[in-house]
């Protein structure tokens, strides 16, 4: 019985070697391509799944349908390095364009007046003082705000326009369309406080999110008129 033994072990003994080279043939023969192509879908799925910060997706509720759009709604409590943008407004058609705008603490804004009339830019609002004198069309005029809080933009030569610059503690937050709907990408996971800004609604209670990595949450927020 032992001789029996030894022989079956040197049989499943070459049998396994054997199969080994021919496993090591198929991967040297698999073309690049393929290699290419498993690796980045191992690489995406590891991204996707452990690695990327969270979404969150809403929409606006109110009785007040046609105020859900240029709503800016906000994430307070986040405690990550801020990441000042370069935007942009135009003033066309004597309108500020886009009306409403959100942008993190030390971001710039571009402002250009895009009509074949002169535009200037003024503001009085306690975080951003700006006095934009009359400036040629199409040359861009940068503002750069450093300090939180809500900046009304206003025309002297045109005093019924007027629009909105928000500027926020971090970078998430977002503008909602004309049927609330609104995105914020790139959440790092945790639980934070909605905030929310608009020209006629407040916000109804407190709306906290709890944001996990690789995950959307979809959350629906709750307006009400500033007189009620």
């Amino acid at each position: 019985m032992f001789s029996v033994d030894i022989v079956l072990s040197d049989v499943e003994s070459n049998y396994m070697l054997t199969n080994k080279f021919k496993e090591t043939d198929m991967v040297k023969s698999t073309p690049w391509f393929i290699k290419t192509a498993l690796f980045l879908s191992s690489f995406g799925c590891i991204a996707s799944n452990a690695y990327c910060n969270g979404t969150i997706t809403g929409t606006i509720e109110t009785d007040l349908a046609k105020y859900k759009g240029d709503t800016v709604v906000y994430l307070e409590g986040v405690n990550e390095q801020v990441t000042p943008q370069h935007k942009s407004i135009d003033q066309k058609s004597l309108t500020f364009i886009p009306k409403v705008t959100t942008i993190p603490v030390g971001s710039t804004v571009d402002f250009t007046n895009n009509d074949k009339v002169y535009h200037n830019v003024n503001s009085t609002s306690e975080s951003k003082k700006i006095s934009l004198d009359t400036y040629d069309p199409g040359v861009p005029k940068p503002i750069t705000f450093n300090k939180p809080g809500v900046v009304q933009l206003l025309c002297k030569v045109h005093p019924e326009m007027s629009g909105w610059v928000v500027v926020t503690e971090n970078q998430y937050a977002a503008v909602t369309e004309h049927d609330g709907k609104f995105t914020i990408p790139n959440v790092p996971d945790g639980t934070y406080q909605i905030a929310t800004w608009n020209e006629k609604l407040k916000l109804k209670g407190k709306t906290t999110v709890t944001v996990a990595e690789g995950k959307t949450v979809p959350v629906v927020i709750k307006l009400s008129d500033t007189t009620s």
